[in-house]
């Protein structure tokens, strides 16, 4: 159970689209450059799990840099309007504002235009510079509570906060927690908690967020794989302000030309099963828990063999079969399919249209597979 399930995280992304497009990040290589460590009275692990605990923020606005290293084959393009794989590769750059649990914004920058995820009480709009165009949502709900829902919770994490959040979900006995040295980001003195999983068969060697000593919040955000002494993600402020932002950064001022949609929550149909109605999928489950949770999904046809028998094209379907098809070929009592491995994580795709997925080794992937 998460130990911040008990205050208001920060919630920077509104609807589920929030976690669009970041591509083209503007910052410059060594934004994340150590500095001079400062000099900050002792703090234990518990203590520091309480100052992330028990704090309380009223107001931020600053800009964010995430930085991807996944060792990953090139995926941009692949995913039919979608370049949400953008993410998984280089450096990208946002600015947040947040005042309070209704109201944040988030800009998502790239040298060729902006898009803008706006959350403004019950309205929650975003914006694509490069076309021109606009969606609006009006929330209902559990969207209008501040509390995560449906419209409500972000498919990818987008400050430190996010990302701290979801990592300290995942203490428990598998998880050794320590102190790491302290630092200086954006300009602020910072801890630093460590997580470090127990589990060998995780992909992950450390967990390291860095806390502002005053004011307690997630300013860096790192993650390093097994066998390497360098981030393979990073997320951190490079510049924060703990005002409250002004009321009108949350007002959204349609530009001149833009093409406006208007959205609705789906609502489940009567007929739906309750598991579905809950927002869950009865073709995928997860297997074990913690650092080595594998999620297991079903596909409609096997997508191993559709990889090794679809010609190359110039199709999206083609272009992400051709990219499957040069995976590497795997197989053992648990069956044959084609493996994706990164630093941080390992998918297998079965050629009897099953996908297996997790921040773990490919043998627990296997060892999976064969139940």
């Amino acid at each position: 159970m998460s130990i911040l399930r008990s205050r208001p995280v920060l919630r920077w992304l509104v609807p589920a689209a929030a976690g669009v497009v970041v591509i083209g990040g503007g910052a410059a290589i060594g934004t994340f450059a150590a500095e001079a460590e400062p000099s900050l009275p002792p703090r234990t692990a518990a203590q520091l799990l309480v100052d992330l605990q028990t704090s309380r923020l009223e107001g931020l606005s600053g800009t964010v840099v995430q930085r991807a290293d996944l060792g990953l084959p090139p995926l941009v393009g692949l995913i039919p309007g979608n370049d949400l794989s953008a993410l998984l590769t280089g450096t990208h750059t946002l600015r947040v504002w947040y005042s309070g649990p209704e109201r944040q914004r988030v800009a998502l920058v790239d040298t060729l235009g902006e898009q803008d995820v706006i959350r403004n009480g019950r309205d929650v709009w975003t914006w694509e510079s490069r076309g021109n165009t606009a969606r609006h949502r009006t929330l209902g709900g559990a969207g209008t509570t501040g509390k995560p829902g449906p419209a409500a919770t972000p498919s990818l994490p987008a400050t430190p906060q996010e990302a701290a959040d979801l990592a300290l979900g995942a203490i428990d006995p598998s998880t050794e927690v320590s102190v790491g040295r302290s630092a200086t980001v954006a300009g602020r003195d910072a801890y630093e908690l460590v997580l470090q999983p127990r589990d060998s068969d995780s992909l992950v060697h450390q967990l390291r967020i860095a806390i502002d000593a005053t004011q307690h919040v997630p300013l860096r955000f790192e993650v390093l794989a097994k066998g390497s002494d360098q981030p393979a993600f990073e997320m951190a402020f490079t510049q924060v302000d703990y005002r409250r932002p002004d009321a009108d950064q949350f007002a959204f001022n349609p530009p001149p030309g833009v093409s406006v949609t208007e959205e609705t929550a789906e609502r489940p149909s009567a007929g739906r099963p309750a598991q579905a109605a809950r927002g869950g999928d009865p073709q995928v489950r997860t297997a074990g828990d913690g650092w080595t949770t594998v999620l297991v999904a079903r596909l409609d046809g096997a997508p191993g063999k559709a990889a090794a028998g679809k010609p190359a094209g110039a199709t999206p379907d083609a272009d992400v079969s051709k990219l499957l098809g040069g995976l590497p070929a795997v197989s053992g009592d648990w069956g044959s399919g084609r493996l994706l491995t990164g630093k941080l994580f390992s998918v297998l795709l079965t050629d009897d249209g099953r996908v297996l997925a997790g921040a773990v080794t490919p043998e627990r992937l296997y060892q999976v597979a064969r139940g």
